[in-house]
């Protein structure tokens, strides 16, 4: 057990990793669309004078549930807006501690589950697919989900996808190869 949570937590360092390549590189500029400058002033501008009363949190734009905010959101233009009122360093710091912990987390989340089927599944391939399979499965349907219910456009999401799921494979295979129980079929 104790080799398994360590393989966790190093399975954890290598999502980490995998996502610091992805987000904190100029990599990252993939991910979004760009404005020209009068565009992003204006609408950073429109933000300032609109969503501070309110705070930061995520706005739906329009606001459905009423017969004018339907119609508005059916109409479009829509955007779904992740508000920050204050701010932050391009390189935070703070979050950069924040997301370290919660890759090491992740990975002992999936060192855990995985542990738990280690000694009936004993050759590695078995297992690489298991986690490259459950990796597959959580990026497809959280990133792709969104554009799939949201119509946001694909760009983003695909990015998103190919992070996730390559740092979440990364760290299963980690895991699967070095760090699970020996065994054979338990009777």
């Amino acid at each position: 057990m104790a080799k398994t949570l360590f393989g966790g937590v190093l399975g954890g360092v290598a999502l980490y990793l995998v996502g610091f390549v992805f987000w904190a590189t100029p990599l990252a500029r993939l991910a979004y669309n760009r404005l020209e400058e009068p565009q992003m002033s204006a609408l950073h501008q429109a933000m300032a004078e609109t969503l501070t009363a309110s705070g930061t949190g995520t706005y739906l734009v329009p606001t459905t549930g009423t017969a004018a905010g339907d119609l508005l959101y059916a109409r479009g233009p829509v955007a779904t807006v992740h508000f920050n009122i204050g701010g932050f360093p391009v390189v935070d710091t703070g979050s950069l501690g924040a997301g370290f912990l919660l890759a090491i987390i992740t990975g002992l989340v999936i060192a855990i589950a995985m542990g738990a089927v280690g000694a009936r599944i004993p050759d590695f391939l078995s297992r690489a697919r298991i986690a490259i399979g459950f990796a597959l499965a959580a990026a497809l349907y959280i990133d792709i989900g969104q554009p799939v219910f949201n119509h946001y456009g694909y760009g983003y999401w695909i990015y998103m996808f190919f992070a996730d799921f390559i740092g979440l494979s990364v760290a299963g295979l980690i895991i699967a190869r070095w760090f699970l129980p020996r065994g054979g079929i338990q009777s």
